[in-house]
């Protein structure tokens, strides 16, 4: 995956709790394979009435949509079932960032997996930025290095992230990249407890 730094691009919002990885993904699209790409069935069922027409209302649909690289929205998003679909939707589409105010555990840690950075900020931050992209997409930066969101105007919002997922996303590097970085150190350990144990072989 690639590295994540700094992210500088369009922000558009989805002002609403508790969306859950079923409606980022349908269920009915997760027999595809990782290659085939997932973009399509972003918020599918959400974006889309049962005809297949696109509802307007839906802050997605707007055409200056279409090359928004953050996403804004509020507390529990991404909560319900562990599928990784949820993440690869949302990279294949373009995003790089999610702000929130909090995040289902299991889809911020498949997050930090594939590349796409969750950013925790205080509900009354939240609401600062829904309301600075309430008219439509607009400028936004996220900075992993510096930990900060910042506004035009200037305003900024620091966030935390876990030390190591920070320093993975910002090497463009998984959890298995990392573990196979230190194969030598492993090796060296492994051959080292052998001598002392051979009869654990």
């Amino acid at each position: 995956m690639k590295p994540v730094r700094k992210i500088h691009g369009l922000a558009v919002g989805l002002e609403m709790a508790n969306v859950d990885t079923d409606q980022i993904v349908p269920a009915r699209y997760l027999y595809r394979n990782r290659s085939e790409g997932f973009a399509d069935t972003l918020f599918h069922d959400m974006r889309s009435d049962p005809q297949g027409c696109e509802r307007d209302s839906f802050p997605l649909n707007a055409p200056e949509a279409e090359q928004a690289t953050i996403l804004v929205t509020l507390d529990n998003f991404g909560c319900g079932s562990s599928r990784e679909h949820a993440v690869w939707a949302l990279v294949d589409a373009g995003f790089q960032a999610v702000i929130a105010v909090s995040f289902g555990d299991i889809f911020r840690n498949n997050a930090h997996e594939n590349g796409l950075l969750p950013v925790v900020l205080e509900e009354h931050e939240v609401m600062h930025l829904l309301q600075h992209v309430k008219s439509g997409p607009a400028k936004l930066t996220v900075d992993l290095e510096t930990q900060r969101v910042r506004l035009p105007d200037g305003t900024c919002f620091s966030f935390d992230i876990d030390s190591a997922a920070r320093e993975n996303l910002l090497l463009g590097r998984s959890k298995i990249d990392a573990t196979h970085s230190l194969m030598s150190t492993i090796d060296a350990f492994e051959e080292a407890y052998l001598g002392r144990h051979p009869w654990s072989e």
